[in-house]
């Protein structure tokens, strides 16, 4: 069972000056991507970020994406779907975590003028989906956007922010990026996430060795999550949980479809 915790939120703040569509560029960092020395000193640094980027970089070359990443199509068109019951249209979007790119592939021209595609990984982002909206690709890490305050009307991300060591930094990020009354859609592996799968391993491994190690990445609880939001800076709330019950026919299919997931999604 994957629990999936999806959010979208509206937000506004006291009015600023805009910024010019030619100023849309690049803070004055070294890089979007991280350095290896860069983590956040409040962050627990539980993943290995370079290794993660080496990890979607394999992932992305290999033959048959769709066999693994079925996800990701699934979570990318039902977040595409929210976008399209928002009233209005968005000139600028960004995609944090995008991927091959599966929520723009569900978006289209009149909804969404101009596309930004934001990753960690080049591999992915040379073999993103075709998409009718115009787009640009970035290189960039999700808690180091290279992108000035007050820049984009929307900004989504699937299945990207649960790979992140300093999550409260990667919303403000978020936060930072968007217009005044801008507006964020996301979904990320809640804290139920293969909770059968956890529990079988905890049991056996402490009848075993009379205790246990975790064999699963954290995932945020859905509880924290809206408390994270609002620390971020993010108002109007609206978060929600979605059950995607995947069956295989053996353990031996479950161990292939995990463990290629664990260069895509889940650990």
């Amino acid at each position: 069972m994957l629990p999936l915790t999806r959010f979208w939120l509206r937000w506004r703040r006291p009015p600023v000056a805009r910024i010019p569509g030619r100023n849309l560029g690049v803070r004055k960092v070294a890089s979007g991507v991280s350095p290896p020395s860069s983590a956040s000193p409040r962050a627990l640094n539980i993943f290995d970020r370079d290794l993660k980027r080496k990890q979607k970089n394999w992932a992305a070359r290999q033959p048959e994406p769709l066999k693994f990443e079925y996800l990701k199509e699934e979570v990318g068109s039902r977040i595409a779907d929210r976008v399209h019951d928002i009233a209005r249209d968005f000139p600028l979007a960004l995609d944090v975590g995008c991927g091959r790119g599966y929520i723009a592939q569900n978006l289209n021209k009149e909804t969404v003028g101009k596309f930004f595609q934001a990753d960690i990984a080049e591999n992915a982002l040379k073999n993103t989906l075709e998409t009718e909206i115009p787009t640009v690709t970035v290189l960039a890490d999700e808690e180091f956007l290279p992108f000035r305050e007050n820049t984009f009307n929307l900004v989504v991300s699937s299945l990207s922010l649960h790979w992140v060591n300093d999550l409260p930094r990667a919303l403000e990020q978020i936060h930072y990026v968007l217009k005044p009354d801008g507006v964020f859609i996301g979904a990320m592996f809640g804290g139920d996430t293969l909770y059968e799968l956890r529990c079988s391993l905890q049991l056996a491994e402490t009848e075993r060795e009379g205790g246990f190690s975790p064999h699963i990445s954290p995932f945020t609880a859905v509880n924290d999550l809206g408390h994270l939001l609002g620390r971020a800076g993010f108002n109007t709330l609206t978060v929600d949980t979605d059950e995607i019950q995947v069956n295989y026919p053996g353990m031996f299919e479950l161990m292939e479809d995990l463990q290629e997931k664990k260069s895509r999604m889940l650990t």
